[in-house]
């Protein structure tokens, strides 16, 4: 099948077997490997991108689902050498360790920036609740996103 979509600003025009995961695509077709695969369940969250400007799991998408739509990945997000107020966050907050899930996790952080206004802990742990992290104890990472949002890194 023939797709094309926008990914992190540029058209991609593409051919793909029906089956093929959005993940899959980016990764191997793409080279976006900041897009990383944990356990192709939909279950870590460390695939996730945005979708038409909503986090999602790129292992749960088939890649012609995103035919006509606007992808943005990790690659997409900081412009040239200067960070994103969300990354720069985590990298304030040392909200990383191994860093296999921060991809995923700045990826969620930024829809929840964009989508919540005062956010409590509460409210940014259920936000982040389908990312998986081994590491951080998740306390910097919360610190993190709490800390973009109250600067306004949408």
């Amino acid at each position: 099948m023939q797709v094309s979509f926008t990914v992190n600003g540029a058209l991609v025009e593409t051919e793909v077997e029906p089956r093929v995961l959005l993940s899959t695509l980016l990764r191997e077709r793409l080279g976006l490997t900041g897009t990383h695969v944990g356990c192709d369940t939909g279950q870590c969250g460390a695939c996730t991108v945005h979708l038409d400007g909503r986090a999602v799991k790129s292992c749960m998408v088939l890649a012609v689902q995103a035919d006509g739509r606007d992808i943005l990945t990790i690659e997409g997000v900081a412009v040239g050498e200067t960070l994103h107020p969300v990354q720069m966050a985590f990298r304030d907050r040392h909200a990383l360790q191994c860093g296999f899930c921060t991809p995923g996790m700045v990826m969620t952080a930024l829809d929840l920036v964009g989508h919540l206004e005062k956010p409590d802990e509460a409210a940014i742990r259920a936000g982040l609740a389908g990312n998986l992290c081994r590491c951080t104890g998740y306390r910097p990472i919360v610190e993190a996103v709490a800390d973009a949002i109250r600067d306004g890194g949408g």
